[in-house]
């Protein structure tokens, strides 16, 4: 995984609505990007159904939640429609999985992501990062609460 203090790496990626999405476009705010393996597995699921319910909390502590996998553009606005996500949902489909390597989040003999937290400050350095031991364990949404308490905006 990238290490906290890390600038994290520029990308753009489409996100389900077709429309181009770069980290620099979201520069100013902190950013909880979270990789995850696929669209409509039955854990991304609950992870994202998760995620959403408690979205008014985090960007209430001035944080903006962004998914990525290496699903398609379309897979993510079925994904988001089927569920009610209103998340950016970025895809990392082409080339697969370029920017997930670049946060070291990408697991080769599996072709996706793993299930990762990468917390960005407005500045654009990664102040905090987790990274489940394996693809089937969800990381809380308390995880992500104490580290956007703990972490300098």
């Amino acid at each position: 995984m990238i290490e906290p203090g890390t600038p994290a790496p520029e990308f753009t990626l489409t996100d389900q609505d077709g429309d181009e999405v770069s980290l620099s476009d979201l520069r100013g705010e902190r950013v909880v990007l979270v990789f995850y393996p696929a669209d409509f597995s039955p854990v991304c699921s609950d992870q994202l159904s998760i995620y959403q319910e408690v979205e008014p909390e985090i960007a209430a502590r001035g944080a903006r939640l962004v998914g990525i996998s290496v699903d398609s553009s379309w897979a993510h606005r079925a994904f988001a429609d089927k569920l009610g996500l209103e998340i950016t949902l970025l895809s990392d489909f082409h080339p697969k999985g370029e920017v997930t390597r670049a946060y070291g989040a990408y697991i080769e003999q599996r072709g996706h992501p793993n299930r990762s937290l990468v917390l960005i400050d407005a500045e654009g350095v990664v102040r905090w990062v987790h990274e489940s031991p394996t693809p089937l364990e969800i990381p809380g949404a308390n995880l992500i609460f104490d580290a956007l308490d703990a972490a300098p905006g």
